[in-house]
């Protein structure tokens, strides 16, 4: 990743056109469809996907510590990020909401491989990167492990 592919976002040029790139619609510059199945999935979508993942989290840390303090929950969050984007493309409320997570240009297979998914779920976790968008829409955790995530 260089200077240029970040240039329009950091420059504060939210259509792109300043690296040539089109603002028809979100993930074109991506090379994703418009709708439908292997679009962009919407960040209210993604929201209640990452609430639902939350929430379970919660869950599991209360069964397993007996309470929500702490990095409990945080760490469950991790672990299921860390597994199942790794193996299967996806977490429990991104299958739930009918979403997936889909390497760049990579080959089509289920999940995204576990260094993508490492930086991917570390990131996230920071917070901080995860609420910092592009002009597709995409956060710095799903840039730097060059992911997206798409309607199923």
């Amino acid at each position: 990743m260089n200077r240029d592919e970040w240039g329009s976002w950091l420059g504060g040029d939210p259509t792109g056109e300043a690296s040539g790139a089109t603002a028809e619609h979100r993930g074109a510059r991506l090379g994703l469809p418009a709708s439908g199945r292997g679009s962009m999935a919407a960040s209210t979508r993604r929201g209640v996907a990452l609430l639902v993942d939350w929430g379970a989290s919660m869950l599991v840390a209360y069964l397993v510590w007996g309470d929500v303090d702490g990095f409990g929950p945080l760490l469950v969050f991790a672990l299921e990020n860390l597994v199942l984007l790794a193996t299967i493309g996806g977490t429990l409320g991104h299958h739930l909401l009918g979403m997936r997570v889909v390497r760049l240009g990579g080959a089509a297979r289920p999940g995204i491989g576990p260094l993508a998914a490492l930086v991917r779920t570390f990131l996230l976790c920071l917070v901080i990167p995860a609420v910092i968008w592009d002009a597709d829409g995409r956060g710095m955790h799903d840039r730097a492990a060059r992911t997206v995530i798409v309607r199923r």
